[in-house]
């Protein structure tokens, strides 16, 4: 009996150590920005493509200090006439595929700014009442409900946008709130640098591209990897590596080829504890390169 219960008690430490290794560990994905060209195809097909676990609508480009929230879609539909709420649908689809969708606040061209911390709380509220888990009469988007809101925030003081993060988690409360932040891969980011170590993001996808001391460049990894391992430090979870999905996507460079991605960048990237995948700028000139990587995501 003795040895049998000795037998029965490995069993169930090992099942334990299981359990445990799987629940904790989640399989790497890939982001992906969609709304800025209405050429890229509809965010249906986008998640139909079975190439990403993450859309970032973008962008909310205007809002804070008193102004009217306005998106900028790029054509695939006009807020002021009603028209992005035909979104609604393919946003739930998208959802029931297991892909978090949020919207993506900012942009490199925008009107946008937080004037105090009241101002964050103001923006918060406006965000869950209108694309969260509150209730408006006028939701852009129609009924869908996103998961979170990412902040791509490339402009301003960096001031206030640890309040808005607060502010917005609070709400998880109710409804979880998934946040995701984009900044440069400079370490720290300028902007939402203060933010980020709040410990409240739950996904970081550093940019980077268009910041040439941080950046692949002629066939060389090493700038970039030498971040990365600072960018290691950061108070979350899950960071991302964030690239060009095509040269034209990153004038001021950092796009990787595919091959060179798999094996210059990925073997380095992936020890890290917190790697959880890459993130694509964006779906319209991702033509093949996340399907090309990610096997080896």
């Amino acid at each position: 009996m003795g040895g049998y219960s000795l037998w029965a008690s490995f069993l169930a430490s090992l099942l334990l150590m299981v359990v445990f290794l799987f629940g904790s560990s989640q399989a790497a994905g890939i982001a992906v920005y969609w709304g800025q060209n209405v050429n890229e195809g509809s965010l249906a097909d986008t998640c139909a493509s079975g190439n990403y676990q993450f859309v970032n609508l973008a962008f909310l480009t205007t809002f804070g200090a008193g102004q009217t929230p306005a998106l900028n879609l790029a054509g695939h539909c006009d807020q002021a006439s009603g028209t992005c709420t035909t979104l609604s649908d393919q946003i739930k689809g998208c959802q029931n595929q297991n892909i978090k969708v949020l919207l993506s606040l900012g942009g490199s061209v925008g009107s946008y700014s937080l004037a105090s911390a009241d101002d964050a709380g103001q923006v918060a509220n406006y965000l869950w009442n209108n694309f969260l888990g509150g209730q408006s009469s006028s939701r852009p988007l129609g009924d869908a409900i996103l998961d979170g809101i990412d902040f791509d925030i490339e402009q301003g003081t960096g001031q206030y946008w640890d309040d808005l993060a607060r502010a917005l988690a609070g709400f998880s409360s109710q409804k979880k709130v998934y946040l995701s932040a984009a900044p440069q891969c400079p370490f720290p980011d300028a902007n939402l640098g203060t933010a980020i170590d709040t410990g409240l993001f739950d996904y970081v996808w550093i940019q980077f591209y268009n910041n040439g001391q941080c950046q692949y460049a002629d066939n060389n990894a090493a700038n970039l990897l030498e971040r990365w391992s600072q960018w290691t430090s950061v108070q979350s979870n899950q960071i991302f590596l964030g690239l060009p999905a095509a040269p034209e996507a990153a004038r001021s460079g950092g796009y990787i080829p595919p091959d060179a991605l798999i094996s210059q960048v990925l073997p380095t990237v992936k020890s890290s504890s917190k790697y959880a995948g890459v993130m694509i700028w964006n779906k319209f000139f991702d033509q093949g390169y996340s399907a090309a990587i990610k096997g080896s995501v």
